[in-house]
C-alpha cells in the first residue's frame, strides 16, 4: 500500500462515519476535511470532486458488505447457499442499518448530481450477482433447486426488490404505518416467498 492509499482509504473512511451519521447532502468538503485532520486541498487532490469522494465511499462500503455478510462457504448445496445469501440482507438490515440509508442517500445524490464515473461502485456490484448465480448452478447441479425460466431477470428482480425494501425500511418514518413492529418480518417474510420458488418441488 502506497501512502497515497493510505491517505485516500483514511479519507475515505472518516467520510464514511460522516454520512452514517448526517447525510452525503448535508456533508460538504470542509466537514470531511476537519474530521480527517487535512485541508480541503489536500481532499480535492485526491478525489477531484465530491462526487468521486461519494462514490469511493459507496465502493468501500459495497465490498466491506460483500466480506462481512456474503460468506456461503459453509453451505453445502445449492440451496443452503442461496438461503445465506438472500437472508444476508435481514442480517444486514439488523446489524448495520446504516448502509441501506447511505445506499438510498447516495441513489438519490448521484441522480441530482447527473452524470459522474462510478464504474468502480458499478462493477462491483457483479461480486454479488456472480456469488449468487454460482450457487444457482450449484443447486441446479445438486438438485436442491429448481430453474427458473430466466434467472438474470429473477435474479435482478429479486436482489431490487429486496433492496429497496430495507432501504425503506431503514429510512425515517413518513407516515404511521412507517413504524409499525416487524420490519425485520416484513425482509424475512419477502425472502421466504423468494426461496420458496427456487426450492426443489
Amino acid at each position: 500500500m502506497t501512502i497515497r492509499d493510505a491517505k485516500t482509504g483514511f479519507i475515505t473512511d472518516e467520510a464514511i462515519t460522516l454520512f452514517s451519521e448526517r447525510s452525503i447532502n448535508e456533508v460538504t468538503i470542509h466537514d470531511i476535511a476537519v474530521k480527517a485532520g487535512v485541508g480541503e486541498a489536500t481532499i480535492y487532490r485526491y478525489f477531484s470532486t465530491k462526487q468521486n469522494l461519494v462514490c469511493a465511499a459507496a465502493t468501500k462500503l459495497e465490498k466491506q458488505i460483500y466480506e462481512t455478510y456474503f460468506d456461503l462457504s459453509r453451505a453445502k448445496s445449492g440451496l443452503e447457499k442461496l438461503t445465506l445469501f438472500y437472508n444476508s440482507y435481514s442480517e444486514i438490515f439488523i446489524s448495520h442499518r446504516e448502509f441501506f440509508k447511505f445506499i438510498n442517500e447516495f441513489d438519490a445524490y448521484m441522480l441530482g448530481e447527473g452524470k459522474t464515473d462510478n464504474s468502480e461502485y458499478a462493477s462491483g456490484l457483479d461480486m454479488f450477482k456472480t456469488l449468487c448465480s454460482e450457487a444457482y448452478e450449484q443447486g441446479l447441479k445438486d438438485g436442491s433447486i429448481s430453474p427458473v425460466p430466466d434467472w438474470e431477470t429473477f435474479y435482478y428482480s429479486t436482489t431490487h426488490a429486496l433492496l429497496e425494501l430495507c432501504k425503506k425500511l431503514s429510512a425515517a418514518a413518513i407516515v404511521p404505518q412507517d413504524s409499525a413492529e416487524g420490519k425485520e418480518k416484513e425482509i424475512a417474510t419477502l425472502t421466504d416467498i423468494i426461496l420458496y420458488k427456487l426450492k426443489s418441488k
